[in-house]
């Protein structure tokens, strides 16, 4: 093979899809390992989606994604507290081409992100394919929560940015008014950004603490958020980025490169869903939450308490093997499958989704339960 960008090599497999690709080879497997809406996209959305292409909506979109979207994004974001227009509005494949845009148009290579971990594993792909180092901020010794001592003690001349996932991925913990409060005074006036990765946040009934609305972290904040978690939407592949209207501008240029647009009648289809209430959504995942905890701590396992998303993160340290060989066992012995920790930095958890049907999840429980009890 001839030499390709030396960076590629450094990035390692999905685990999420490694554990996966493994339950799908055993029959009757329930699976636990993705986090995507069990719920169809809603009828209205759909609806729209097929009007917009009957009417001809086929062409190519603006770069930066059609008027009435950008329009639409800026009104809602306003609605929740954000102050923003549509000229800070960059509309994107799914958060993860916001994510990819906005570190990659940031980080130069050698500079340093901080991620707070446990963590989604993408961060570091970016991070690492930009050139640039990922510094781990180790949550399970503060609690899941950031510290100011912690956070100073990362901080170096290269840190460039710090990326906040709250409610996170993979614990379903949330960032309280201490740990924001934190991150604003280590970074406001400096030459540092706030990556705002909020995908789960409209899966929560109640507001949530959220450092994208500090109007003093204005300039530093950039916003990804996504269509695909809270409409149920994650094969139509669209998100958006906010930020200041200099720093749109530039990050523009990079995902016209890359992608050149997002389908146009998919955009029309989106004005649709931030008019859905995802408020039922919200609440069937409560309550799987709250089935999946109670479950948990009957089988003695202990875990940082989840206040949104679709995830619980166990600790199972006690059982004498390290996460990786957890998980294929319980693949293999009880047919239910998970993620390591150890694929989102934090060895010794496994991460629960309960993105799935009530009896699938109860199944699932009582298999662990099962397994727990035959170690």
């Amino acid at each position: 093979m001839i030499p390709i960008n030396e960076n590629l090599l450094k990035l390692k497999r999905s685990g999420i899809r490694l554990y996966t690709n493994l339950a799908r080879t055993v029959d009757d497997c329930v699976m636990l390992t993705i986090g995507e809406p069990d719920f169809d996209t809603p009828q209205a959305i759909k609806d729209a989606a097929t009007a917009a292409i009957a009417a001809n909506q086929t062409h190519y979109a603006p770069n930066q994604g059609t008027d009435a979207l950008r329009k639409a994004i800026a009104a809602y974001e306003n609605r929740r507290g954000l102050r923003c227009n549509e000229n800070e509005v960059l509309v994107t494949v799914g958060a993860c081409e916001a994510l990819y845009t906005a570190l990659f148009g940031i980080l130069n290579p050698g500079e340093e992100v901080i991620v707070p971990t446990p963590a989604f594993p993408l961060y570091e792909t970016i991070a690492t394919t930009a050139g640039a180092k990922v510094v781990e901020l180790d949550l399970k010794k503060t609690n899941f929560q950031i510290t100011k001592e912690a956070l100073e003690a990362v901080i170096t001349p290269k840190t460039k940015a710090i990326v906040l996932n709250s409610p996170n991925n993979p614990s379903g913990a949330v960032f309280d008014e201490e740990s924001l409060a934190a991150v604003k005074a280590a970074v406001l006036g400096k030459p540092i950004y706030v990556i705002c990765d909020n995908v789960y946040q409209q899966l929560s009934k109640e507001k949530l603490p959220d450092l994208s609305l500090d109007e003093e972290l204005k300039d530093q904040i950039l916003l990804c958020q996504s269509f695909s978690k809270p409409y149920a939407m994650t094969g139509w592949r669209v998100g958006y980025l906010i930020g200041s209207e200099e720093v749109i501008s530039r990050l523009l240029l990079l995902h016209a490169g890359m992608v050149t647009a997002i389908p146009t009648f998919l955009q029309t289809a989106c004005i649709i869903a931030l008019e859905t209430d995802t408020t039922p959504m919200a609440e069937v995942y409560a309550k799987r939450r709250e089935f999946v905890c109670c479950r948990l701590r009957e089988m003695g396992l202990t875990f940082p308490e989840p206040k949104g998303a679709f995830y619980v993160f166990p600790d199972i340290t006690k059982f004498g093997m390290d996460s990786g060989e957890f998980c294929t066992r319980l693949i293999k012995e009880a047919k239910v499958a998970t993620v390591p920790g150890s694929c989102f930095g934090a060895e010794g958890h496994i991460r629960i989704s309960y993105c799935c049907s009530d009896e699938n999840l109860k199944k699932g429980m009582d298999r662990l339960e099962q397994f727990l009890q035959n170690l």
